[in-house]
């Protein structure tokens, strides 16, 4: 039985790959925080924006939180499961080659926040996550997909009240999005077996890998910090 694991997938394109994999015949598990739509789909966007810098409850930059160490915890969480399974892949709504300048001082941005740029560097992490992912399991047969899917209109899950300008910006990324269906149609391809062990896919078009946004360099010196600031929070909720 194939099994897919989709994290936002009571929303958006989560939904949409959820509803794909159902009528597939997957076994699908969908992880989500709003039971309301949970309920819906059984008959959240994994962005979410924030004018203001917040803390979850764990003490960690919500954007730093949701965006990337979900995913760096959720990825290598699953190794186990995903080196039995045929055709193991993680697909990772990401970064795709983005160039953002990560803020390594200050990588949760306890100074100068600014929510549209700690949503950028989360998507670079993103980046740097699947090669270091991939270094730390070069024998498990894993293929990594990471994808920008641009503009697509989604809920776009944030904030109750977006600040003026931000609802304005919404309001018109919701009028010139890309259907969902779409976004989803473009990524199916590169998920069957064969393909290579890190694809990135932007808007549908397959990127080389040839920038800085693939080294390996970067990649470890991101999975040091954020082992240290998993250590960090160990040391302060023990």
């Amino acid at each position: 039985m194939k099994t897919a694991v989709i994290t936002g997938g009571t929303d958006g394109i989560g939904r949409g790959l959820a509803e794909h994999c159902l009528a597939a015949g997957y076994t699908v598990l969908v992880i989500g925080t709003n039971a309301t739509k949970g309920k819906k789909i059984a008959s959240l966007a994994a962005r979410y924006h924030r004018s203001a810098r917040t803390l979850t409850a764990d003490g960690i930059e919500s954007n730093f939180a949701l965006f990337y160490l979900s995913r760096f915890l959720f990825s290598h969480g699953l190794v186990g499961s995903l080196r039995q399974a045929e055709n193991p892949v993680v697909l990772n709504f990401g970064g795709a080659g983005l160039t953002t300048p990560i803020r390594w001082h200050d990588i949760q941005w306890e100074t100068g926040y600014h929510g549209v740029r700690a949503m950028g560097q989360a998507g670079r992490l993103n980046d740097l996550l699947a090669v270091d992912f991939l270094d730390r399991h070069a024998d498990s047969g894993i293929r990594y997909v990471i994808n920008l899917p641009g503009v697509v209109a989604t809920s776009f899950a944030g904030e109750y009240e977006y600040s003026a300008v931000t609802a304005s910006q919404v309001e018109e990324l919701r009028a010139i999005g890309r259907p969902v269906s779409q976004a989803v149609a473009e990524i199916l391809p590169f998920l069957g077996p064969g393909g290579d062990r890190l694809t990135a896919v932007r808007e549908g078009r397959r990127l080389a890998l040839e920038s800085n946004a693939w080294d390996l360099i970067e990649a470890r010196r991101l999975r040091d910090l954020t082992q240290a600031v998993l250590a960090d929070h160990d040391r302060r909720t023990s």
